[in-house]
């Protein structure tokens, strides 16, 4: 698999410009880096091919985009969704890039990376045991609590979204990872077909309110807590509790957690977050 952002793109440019046949840069959107050949044709590929030097200013200049070289073509990464009508596309990086959902960024990208924001969510998580993630996304959240979990359950709605996770270098694990289950489906359902008390820990990641409501009603928290095991804790990403709509979602799943049952609820704003936990 070969992908590419500007980021890299610039690389390679850059070092044409200096007069060098060579540059360390990355063909996995900086997974892992290589030297790599560069000659008048352009970029040299371990596969025999070469991107050539218009095909890298094109990548340079799309900021937003990410972009696949399959058997001699070139591609945006981009997927449109007949499941729910979102477009959904891979933005990048310096490190592990995000998913666009309808021009929203599923990750924290201000003054931190995907990457990042990923593990500020798993140390206030502190998954366990058998973990529940909620929403699979581009696969970050079960691949970093399978670090630490013995088993971990992850939900994904929109086949959409699995597509593009086969795409991004940086979600690999969560096909290989034999300590993750993948299940593809409504989230709502698989949790009310759960036994109860079979998770340790629930990572609830859901896309935002206006896009999935459904996902922080008090009768999917009440769902969420008869599966959680005794002591068992779940942390529920939100968004920036500084924002003005980040206060007061925050707010409304405080209180319907607390009607859910759940105690000890307390704000963990270093995650944009929420951790609560089942004390009876």
């Amino acid at each position: 698999m070969i992908v590419l952002s500007h980021f890299q793109a610039k690389e390679c440019l850059q070092a044409q410009q200096a007069g060098l046949d060579q540059v360390e840069s990355s063909l996995d959107l900086n997974r892992s880096r290589q030297t790599l050949l560069l000659n008048e044709v352009g970029l040299q590929l371990p596969d025999g091919h070469h991107l050539s030097w218009d095909q890298l200013g094109l990548i340079a200049s799309e900021e937003n985009k990410c972009f696949r070289w399959d058997a001699g073509n070139l591609a945006e990464i981009r997927v449109f969704s007949e499941h729910t009508n979102w477009l959904r596309s891979l933005y990048p990086t310096p490190s592990a890039p995000t998913t666009l959902v309808s021009g929203t960024p599923m990750h924290r990208i201000k003054n931190t990376d995907p990457l990042r924001d990923t593990l500020a969510k798993i140390k206030a998580a502190r998954p366990t045991g058998q973990v529940l993630d909620t929403a699979t996304g581009l696969g970050y959240t079960a691949i970093e609590a399978a670090k630490l979990a013995e088993q971990v359950t992850t939900v994904e709605l929109d086949p959409a979204a699995l597509e593009i996770c086969r795409l991004n270098p940086w979600s690999q694990d969560l096909f290989d990872n034999p300590k993750i289950s993948l299940l593809v489906g409504d989230v709502f359902d698989v949790v009310e077909e759960a036994d109860s008390s079979r998770f340790s820990t629930i990572i609830h990641d859901p896309p935002v309110f206006s896009l999935a409501g459904d996902l922080y009603s008090t009768d999917f928290y009440r769902e969420l807590y008869r599966v959680l095991t005794h002591r068992g804790r779940l942390f529920h990403y939100i968004g920036d509790p500084d924002s003005k709509s980040g206060q007061g979602v925050t707010r409304g799943v405080i209180k319907r957690l607390g009607e859910a049952g759940f105690e000890r609820i307390k704000r963990r704003p270093e995650a944009f977050g929420v951790l609560a936990f089942k004390t009876s």
